[in-house]
């Protein structure tokens, strides 16, 4: 291991953290102190001392049992009575520490000659509600920087933990290769392979490519839309084998060559088409598609036809729902998708914008 990644993985120690963070509060107490209030710097460090003990206590308390215990249940009532509680005790600690120790032992260094009256000192502080106000913003403030850190560690590890879950989520939703169209695919090829068909290397070659682009090809969260293109020429090609003149398809497309869209989103549709529209058409199926690019946006068209049936509406795809989530995670709600399904024909208009 390197010295960079020891000195890290020793920084990251969660009490070496917290001994760094009272040094330093420590550092600017001692930094900051008016010094002529002090009759030498060993009373000033031994008040300031006193001071940041007391912090400790409010803070550790706030942090291992209050916070814990009642406000992250939601128990807000109970935890702004137990820290009322908790403020009432450390004061009366440190007025006691300051009223029996510490005043007693440096009133004669600034030239106090009769005895200081502790007791008296004690009592006039323990009920002045101004001064406990104050000492109480001075208890809690190491409290809050560190509950405001504790919430920016733990923000920072729930945004990560999130996006490494929807990673894996579009992950899965994205490598989902449909089984019955690579099972059909291979028939195909069976077939033509037993005629020696010259059909079958192209269709090899095809599959393969499809293959490569999405075991390997668009695991970038983006990918370039002439790729994703080519992806859907060549699942054309292998569908016109397998429906031959049972189905007339038509693609436009006219896209720039720099224009980025999230992968496999554009199949799912088609697919579904193939699906739904073709495989159950017992004379000729038709399915449209038009994709174009302009002004910032990638426009996706597709319409096919449906087999006249004595049913109700088809029930939405798993391919669909789960290309509505790979949007969702994706676009974060700026895209526009509208499904429409008449008496024999099935339309979808997609609306994303460029990246």
């Amino acid at each position: 291991m390197s010295n960079s990644k020891r000195t890290s993985a020793f920084f990251s120690i969660p009490l070496v953290r917290h001994l760094l963070f009272w040094i330093a509060v420590f550092v600017y107490f001692i930094i900051t102190t008016e010094i002529e209030y002090f009759s030498n710097y060993q009373e000033a460090i031994i008040s300031k001392a006193i001071l940041i003990a007391i912090q400790i206590i409010t803070a550790y308390s706030c942090l291992l049992v209050l916070i814990p215990r009642y406000l992250i249940a939601k128990k807000n009532v109970q935890f702004g009575f137990g820290l009322l509680l908790l403020l009432a005790c450390v004061y009366v600690l440190f007025i006691y520490i300051m009223e029996f120790y510490y005043q007693p032992k440096y009133s004669e260094a600034v030239g106090i000659l009769t005895e200081y009256d502790s007791v008296k000192g004690f009592w006039d502080r323990l009920f002045n509600l101004q001064t406990f106000a104050g000492k109480s913003i001075k208890f809690l403030t190491p409290t809050i920087l560190l509950v405001t850190a504790q919430f920016y560690k733990d923000r920072q590890a729930y945004l990560q933990l999130n996006e490494q879950k929807k990673s894996n989520e579009l992950s899965t939703l994205k490598h989902q290769l449909n089984p019955h169209f690579l099972f059909n695919t291979l028939n195909n090829l069976y077939a033509l392979s037993i005629k020696k068909s010259d059909e079958a290397p192209e269709v090899i070659a095809k599959l393969s490519e499809m293959l490569d682009y999405m075991l390997y090809g668009c695991n970038e969260k983006f990918v370039v839309l002439q790729k994703e293109i080519e992806l859907i020429e060549n699942y054309l090609a292998l569908e016109k084998v397998r429906y031959g003149k049972r189905v007339a398809i038509q693609f436009s497309k006219k896209v720039e060559s720099n224009v980025k869209i999230a992968p496999l989103i554009l199949l799912t549709f088609i697919e579904n088409a193939f699906k739904h529209g073709v495989s159950q058409e017992l004379k000729e199926a038709y399915i449209q598609i038009h994709i174009t690019s302009k002004e910032n946006y990638i426009h996706f068209e597709i319409s096919n036809s449906i087999a006249l049936k004595s049913g109700a509406t088809t029930k939405e795809s798993i391919g669909l729902t789960n290309v509505k989530k790979q949007l969702e995670l994706l676009y974060i709600g700026d895209y526009s998708l509208d499904i429409k399904e008449a008496k024999e024909r099935f339309n979808v208009q997609l609306k994303l914008p460029a990246k």
